[in-house]
């Protein structure tokens, strides 16, 4: 199953391993989701992880994955779009999401998961995604 996750479920998987943004993260780790990203958001992820956990060895697992691909769909060529009106900066997950077909983006942030679907893709939380 192709899903794009949004940043914040990955910073919040490192901060309680035992929460339901981990369980996502570990569905990613063992391929029962293929993550979806592109450039814009695998830097995202990178400069936030980095950031937020300067001294914390555990995100390197991540930043190896990300170095590897493991699991991932890499978008290159995207399209413009311009859903949500709150925070654009959150278009580049609808935009990498219809670039890569995914039927899913996991995310925590009200702006996109007020949108709930955008060309057949679900916007989800978490814990949404592992109710389904």
């Amino acid at each position: 199953m192709k899903a794009v996750i949004d940043t914040n479920v990955f910073v919040s998987s490192l901060i309680n391993a035992r929460g339901i943004p981990r369980r996502i993260i570990d569905l990613w780790k063992t391929g029962e989701i293929t993550l979806c990203v592109s450039k814009e958001i695998l830097e995202e992820y990178i400069e936030v992880i980095v950031r937020v956990f300067p001294d914390d060895p555990e995100p390197d697992e991540l930043l190896t994955l990300f170095g590897k691909r493991a699991n991932m769909i890499f978008a290159a060529s995207l399209p413009k779009i311009n859903a949500v009106k709150d925070d654009p900066s959150d278009d580049k997950f609808i935009e990498c999401a219809v670039a890569a077909g995914a039927g899913y983006i996991i995310s925590g942030d009200i702006h996109l998961r007020n949108l709930k679907s955008y060309s057949g893709i679900k916007i989800v939380s978490p814990a949404e995604f592992l109710s389904r």
